[in-house]
């Protein structure tokens, strides 16, 4: 046994044919099950494909670098659910692309944070945080409020996640840009923010 570890350790090639081996396997058993299982494929109740100001809103949200401090899954614990609400459904991201779940939280979880506060709230907070959260560490992002969404781009980033399975209708992608043009990233970002964790009021 020793004997053909050490002679796999020896010959680079074989151990690299190995390697990449175990690692289809592991990824074929592990990647293969999730398309057959309908919780991570099907929506869950209530859940929509974004608006076009939410879409853009969630780009801001990616461009800006939210997700590295703040996360958008809730874990089935007793401690989280009392603190955030509905632990989070695999169902609730099936139209994210990539998902926002994350790992760190510098700030509190956000998804259920839709409707918590009012927009004049997140606008005021999106300037300078320290203004109504002392304590928080958060930078202020002002610039939001005097940039505008580009309308030129919103029905394109709309047919290309249809292209993926996101059901927009021609309708949705026809009249985007009309309902993006003249909002500010701001608005946006405001927008995608008071969308979160809304449909999982009425779960169970």
């Amino acid at each position: 046994m020793a004997f053909n570890h050490d002679l796999i350790e020896r010959k680079v090639g074989l151990l690299g044919v190995l390697t990449a081996l175990t690692i289809s396997v592991a990824g074929f058993v592990q990647i293969v099950p999730l398309y057959f299982a309908t919780e991570t494929t099907v929506a869950a109740p209530g859940i929509e494909p974004y608006g076009p100001l939410q879409l853009e809103g969630r780009d801001i949200y990616i461009r800006e670098g939210c997700y590295n401090c703040h996360s958008q899954m809730i874990r089935p614990l007793q401690s989280e659910t009392e603190r955030y609400g509905h632990y989070s459904l695999a169902g609730e991201s099936v139209y994210d692309h990539p998902f926002q779940f994350g790992s760190k939280r510098t700030g509190p979880d956000l998804a259920r944070v839709g409707g918590r506060y009012t927009d004049e709230w997140h606008r005021l907070h999106m300037i300078n945080p320290r203004d109504l959260v002392p304590e928080s560490n958060m930078p202020g992002f002002p610039w939001l409020a005097d940039s505008l969404v580009d309308p030129a781009g919103t029905p394109g980033k709309m047919a290309a996640l249809r292209a993926i399975g996101v059901p927009y209708t021609d309708e949705q992608i026809a009249g985007a840009s009309a309902a993006v043009e003249g909002r500010t990233e701001m608005e946006a970002l405001i927008a995608y923010l008071q969308g979160l964790g809304t449909a999982s009021r009425n779960w169970k």
